[in-house]
């Protein structure tokens, strides 16, 4: 069966889904093989809870007409996903970047609302099973579409986009993430910067931060449509920035109240304001759509927890987001300051020494107390009366519920595979 007759059959559906447990009725089941299962075997169970159509990959499965077989189900999903952008011929803006991705692509989204009907990557579906599946969320009815992607190796921003096309394109920074995959910190800029290449060669426009000099000289042959902090060049000149704890910004004659916290999310607001400004919304519907725009998911959050104040920043760490997010905490007008942070994934053979480059940076933040998770912050211990370390989150667990936190202003942050999140229950 051809693509063109697939896509057929998927427009008769109203969604698309991967998983038998989340489907909806009338959907377009797509089957999968995983590390550890084979939904070909979930066919029948798709159908029997309202899948019109399944596409597979095993024919041992096939039950009937409402069964598309294909040589490989994940291949057809991204063929299936590359036709239907093509199809829908819609604007679609797609980032990249080590870090702020998710917070970036909400504000844009939250931003062009305010004038366009627009869809935009779910939550962090951003990989090669993420970005067809976001592009497969997209209808006649969808004026701009807003992609995330995401990348732990080399070719793969390049993958990405050849499936989405997109017509303009965003990367927040280049920091030090998933070195293990990209092959250290220059791999990643390279890899980073292949949506800068596709973009390019397809003489398409890119969004640039003026303050980050390697967005400034990878982009300077292209289309470039920039922002920065007192850059009265760029096309969105920002007048002032400051964050005690939230980010205030001040462009043109509006001032931004956002529930942002963080100068490290400044950079994602600025780009949020420049797209808006791009695509002639107004200026007070950006400004309404930022303030009006409350962080979750442990990204920037701020909780209250009994006598404690926190920011909850568990979502995912990298050295680059860590050393920021330190930073700013650090320069926060509080007392009782602490830091819970958690051990940084997927480092490769830098992970022992970006563990201990972030120890050293806070044997001199003496304001801060700091506990630190994980075996790798625990091989990088330091006999300091102001650092504590434990090897485990029970062990800390352990000692937080003998000496309990209260009063205090306190940072939680760490990988997504550190799950720091349940510190909230112990406090």
């Amino acid at each position: 069966m051809d693509i063109q007759h697939i896509h057929d059959l998927f427009l008769s559906c109203d969604s698309v889904s991967i998983d038998t447990r989340k489907i909806l009725p009338n959907s377009f089941f797509v089957a999968i093989k995983g590390d550890h299962f084979d939904a070909n075997t979930f066919a029948k169970e798709a159908l029997e809870k309202g899948a019109k159509y399944v596409l597979m990959d095993n024919s041992d499965y096939f039950i009937d007409e409402r069964t598309i077989v294909v040589k490989d189900s994940l291949m057809a999903l991204q063929a299936l996903a590359k036709f239907h952008r093509n199809y829908l011929q819609l604007p679609i803006i797609a980032l990249t970047g080590s870090n702020g991705k998710t917070t970036t692509k909400e504000l844009i989204q939250v931003v062009l609302s305010k004038k366009f009907r627009t869809k935009a990557t779910l939550g962090n579906l951003n990989n090669h099973i993420g970005v067809p599946l976001t592009l497969l969320s997209f209808d006649t009815n969808t004026q701009i579409g807003i992609v995330e992607m995401g990348a732990n190796h080399q070719k793969e921003i390049e993958f990405l986009c050849d499936i989405a096309q997109p017509d303009y394109g965003y990367i927040t920074n280049f920091g030090k993430a998933h070195l293990e995959g990209f092959g250290g910190v220059e791999g990643v800029i390279k890899g980073k910067s292949e949506m800068y290449t596709f973009l390019s060669q397809h003489g398409k426009a890119v969004f640039v931060n003026l303050e980050d000099p390697l967005q400034v000289v990878k982009t300077k042959a292209m289309r470039v449509v920039s922002f920065g902090l007192n850059k009265p060049e760029a096309f969105v000149n920002i007048a002032a920035v400051s964050a005690n704890p939230f980010v205030k910004i001040q462009w043109a004659t509006t001032t931004i109240n956002s529930h942002l916290i963080g100068l490290y999310n400044a950079n994602n607001i600025n780009a949020a304001i420049t797209i808006g400004k791009y695509f002639e919304v107004e200026d007070n519907a950006i400004q309404q759509a930022i303030e009006g725009y409350i962080p979750e998911n442990n990204r920037s959050q701020l909780v209250h927890k009994n006598t404690n104040e926190i920011i909850l920043d568990a979502y995912n760490a990298n050295p680059s987001s860590m050393a920021v997010a330190i930073a700013n905490f650090s320069q926060l007008e509080k007392e009782n300051k602490i830091a819970i942070l958690g051990d940084m994934f997927e480092l490769g053979t830098d992970s022992i020494v970006e563990h201990k480059t972030l120890v050293d940076l806070l044997l001199k933040e003496t304001t801060i107390t700091c506990y630190f998770i994980g075996k790798d912050f625990y091989q990088s211990q330091t006999a300091k009366s102001h650092l504590h370390f434990y090897e485990t989150f029970e062990k800390f667990i352990e000692a937080l519920q003998k000496e309990p936190l209260q009063h205090k202003m306190i940072l939680i942050k760490g990988s997504r595979g550190m799950a720091l999140e349940r510190t909230l229950e112990y406090l």
